[in-house]
């Protein structure tokens, strides 16, 4: 084997290696967060775990990537250690999918249907389709998305025919042919097959170099066997990296992950070479062959899935025993809400489910700006401290939420998102200012209201009235408003615009009512200010609901300008708007100052 094969080598396994991920990548994208919420809800039985494991793992091609993301769901308190079992086994089993994908390489003879099923033929037209499809799309995300998988398979088979090409010299190769007979040992198989997927961190890649060099005739089933067998615990390294700096029962996890491989394979390998002692297995001596190693790959990882599924819990003492709780030293308890602890840095890699995450946690902070602006308005009427404080309480939550959410949001704006994961990012971005905002106008017209009960300043009963309607009238705004967020209803989000007009109508004839009553000397002038005050924020309230509104509105239109929508509909040349502005205006019409 010259310089030029060892470069052909080195190419081949860059391609294999990079349309792996590609064509990852893509399945990832083109699920679109689905298969981190099949992951995530279809766990409570141990036998839907194993079989969602599976199939999350042959679409994503990876069980490293698989058991990264269960460590994150149990990490963040949304999986619990007994389903985190469950979902490895069936990674194990799911990974094999590539290596038979792999193994069409190797496949012989001159029926056209054979010669069809070969990657050498298929893999040009699957590269063609992809890259009009990639070059076609114009901002079809998903017609680019399923471009890019196929362009990543193709780029993967012709990396793996590349390799295959580049070693077959080193068959007559004898410094070659001697390496390979030491790994015939089976701790020397074990800890090469260990090693290589420590590197590569991928078992499918480790496995597909395996198949690769089977071109060679070289290897020999007793090289292949303890090889495959350290490839499986090689792969745990990768879960075991990124369960460093986590809670404990997510490093629990990761250790579950590992012992299942580990003691799997000794078992195995006691199991397997005491046998071979009396009965001579003959096939160790043949030379292996792409197929013959899919076959092992996948009897070994579902041999040890069905072993392992009665003592599930065996794995998780086990992983317990290995992390115990101290009694000394408890872990922190993580005081914040569970939405936030589900932030998970290990999901921004998986964008559209990080989106659905950041969605949950938004909502979440809605509903506490809500009740804190509606627990406001009723401090102007009935002020108490321990409202205050409440209210108080709720404003710091909000501000919470809204320092973790934009931080997670921004790391996220950096990760390589699908159009419509970006435009929901902006959207979530802007909601979270706007929730903030809210809340903080709970804590002015709280402090208003406070004012009013220290100074003893007391509203005449017709402003008493207004406010009462007014306050109806911002209520429903926030109701509506935070119904369509948590509903992602665009289609009736238009419908929030008019009401948010009527507030403003209101708020200009509480204003002018307001300056007739000091002319009459039927209000006080302190008592003024702090009901202008009030109107204020009650009308900074509804804004920042017809932001939230516009924001869901957006993103089902490329062309959508908020500013030209808004003065476009507030004209009477829009009869729905009028329509729907003259239902509300009768809905929440001021009493008749009888002064």
């Amino acid at each position: 084997m010259d310089i030029f094969s060892l470069l052909t080598l080195v190419g081949g396994l860059a391609l294999f290696l990079f349309g792996m991920d590609t064509m990852g990548d893509g399945l990832v994208k083109v699920s679109g967060g689905a298969l981190e919420k099949i992951l995530e809800k279809l766990t409570q039985k141990r036998i839907m775990a194993v079989l969602t494991g599976a199939m999350v793992t042959a679409v994503i091609q990876s069980s490293s990537a698989t058991t990264v993301m269960v460590v994150g769901f149990v990490n963040s308190g949304i999986m619990q250690l007994q389903q985190a079992a469950g979902i490895i086994m069936g990674a194990n089993i799911g990974t094999t999918i590539t290596s038979w994908l792999l193994s069409l390489t190797g496949l012989q003879g001159d029926n056209i249907f054979i010669q069809l099923l070969k990657p050498s033929s298929f893999s040009p037209v699957l590269a063609a389709i992809g890259i009009i499809l990639v070059m076609s799309s114009k901002g079809n995300t998903k017609k680019k998305d399923i471009g890019t998988i196929l362009l990543g398979f193709a780029v993967l088979m012709f990396g793996m025919e590349t390799m295959s090409d580049s070693v077959a010299p080193l068959a007559d190769n004898e410094n070659f042919t001697n390496i390979l007979v030491k790994f015939s040992n089976p701790i020397m198989g074990m800890l090469a097959g260990a090693v290589l997927t420590m590197v590569i961190q991928s078992s499918s890649a480790s496995v597909g170099i395996l198949q690769a060099l089977c071109i060679t005739g070289a290897v020999g089933y007793s090289t292949a066997l303890p090889i495959i067998m350290g490839q499986n615990i090689g792969t745990c390294v990768t879960a075991l990296i990124s369960s460093i700096g986590t809670s404990r029962n997510a490093r629990r996890a990761a250790m579950v992950h590992l012992y299942f491989n580990l003691l799997g394979t000794i078992v195995f390998m006691i199991v397997f070479y005491t046998v071979n002692r009396f009965a001579d297995f003959a096939f160790l001596d043949l030379s292996a062959n792409a197929a013959g190693i899919a076959i092992i790959h996948t009897c070994f990882n579902m041999a040890c899935a069905v072993c392992w599924y009665p003592f599930a819990n065996v794995l998780v003492k086990l992983a317990e025993m290995t992390i115990p709780d101290k009694s000394d030293k408890p872990e922190p308890v993580d005081m914040r809400p569970a939405s936030l602890i589900a932030l998970d840095e290990r999901f921004l890699e998986r964008p559209s489910f990080a989106i659905q995450l950041c969605k949950r946690a938004v909502t979440e902070m809605a509903e506490l700006s809500k009740e804190a602006f509606i627990k406001s308005m009723e401090t102007i009427n009935g002020f108490s401290h321990e409202k205050t404080d409440y209210i108080i309480s709720l404003e710091q939550k909000v501000d919470l939420f809204e320092d973790e959410l934009s931080a997670y949001l921004v790391q996220l704006s950096g990760e390589h998102l699908s159009k419509k994961d970006s435009r929901d990012l902006s959207m979530l971005l802007h909601c979270v200012n706007d929730l903030e905002r809210i809340s903080d106008h709970a804590v002015n017209v709280t402090e208003s209201a406070q004012e009013m009960n220290e100074k003893n300043i007391v509203f005449s009963a017709q402003a008493k009235k207004e406010i009462s309607v007014f306050s109806k009238a911002v209520e429903d705004i926030l109701t509506k408003t935070f119904d369509i967020l948590k509903n992602e209803d665009s289609e009736n989000a238009v419908f929030i615009e008019p009401l948010e007009e009527v507030i403003d109508t209101i708020s200009v004839d509480l204003k002018q009512r307001h300056v007739m009553r000091l002319r009459h000397g039927q209000c006080s002038l302190e008592g003024g200010i702090i009901l202008e005050d009030i109107i204020i924020n009650f009308e900074r309230v509804s804004d920042h609901c017809s932001n939230i509104a516009l924001y869901l509105i957006e993103p089902e239109d490329d062309n959508f300008e908020a500013h030209k929508y808004l003065s476009t509909t507030a004209r009477d040349e829009v009869s729905w708007f009028s329509e729907k502005y003259r239902e509300y205006l009768s809905m929440y019409s001021l009493p008749e100052d009888n002064q």
